[in-house]
């Protein structure tokens, strides 16, 4: 499978890596926040894409995770200052083929489904997790999670529970 970049996975220092000047891809600091929890928490699951310049490793892809690494101890010190990488194929490496690649990554990643995340949401309330559980573990801020508990159209949902904003953020 050589011909696959993630056929190796290189554990690379993080000084060593840098991000391109191209990328239009900007992450929200709520977003940015859950990146670092999902890394924490998870690992990482999916390595930066890097092509090899001399005295570096540009990326491709995966800017917002070796942001994490530099933004997060944990991260850093569960890694020893290094960052998973595979390489972008030899035949992809001119400036404007990683351009290109960039933006693929970037737009293939699709967005959520509002009727899958209420469902979600319905799902972890009647398991009995708090809207400050659900919302310091999947990212959601308090309006996002009763705006999704809403659009269950659930009662139950609602029964013996305070829904006001104001309400779920001291529980």
């Amino acid at each position: 499978m050589k011909h696959h970049p993630v056929d190796f996975v290189a554990w690379e220092k993080s000084e060593n890596i840098e991000g391109n000047e191209y990328n239009p891809n900007r992450v929200a600091p709520p977003e940015m926040a859950l990146l670092i929890t999902s890394i924490e928490q998870d690992g990482y699951t999916m390595p930066v894409v890097g092509s090899p310049e001399k005295d570096t490793i540009r990326i491709v892809d995966g800017f917002h995770r070796r942001k994490a690494e530099f933004k997060s101890r944990k991260i850093f010190q569960s890694t020893y200052g290094r960052l998973p990488v595979t390489y972008i194929r030899e035949d992809r490496r001119k400036i404007s083929e990683r351009m290109v690649s960039t933006i693929r990554h970037n737009r293939a990643r699709g967005s959520h489904d509002i009727d899958l995340m209420s469902s979600i949401v319905r799902e972890l309330v009647d398991a009995g997790k708090s809207a400050a559980w659900i919302s310091k573990h999947i990212g959601m801020d308090m309006d996002e999670i009763l705006r999704l508990k809403q659009l269950t159209g659930i009662a139950a949902l609602f029964s013996k529970r305070e829904f006001s904003v104001r309400d779920m953020e001291k529980k």
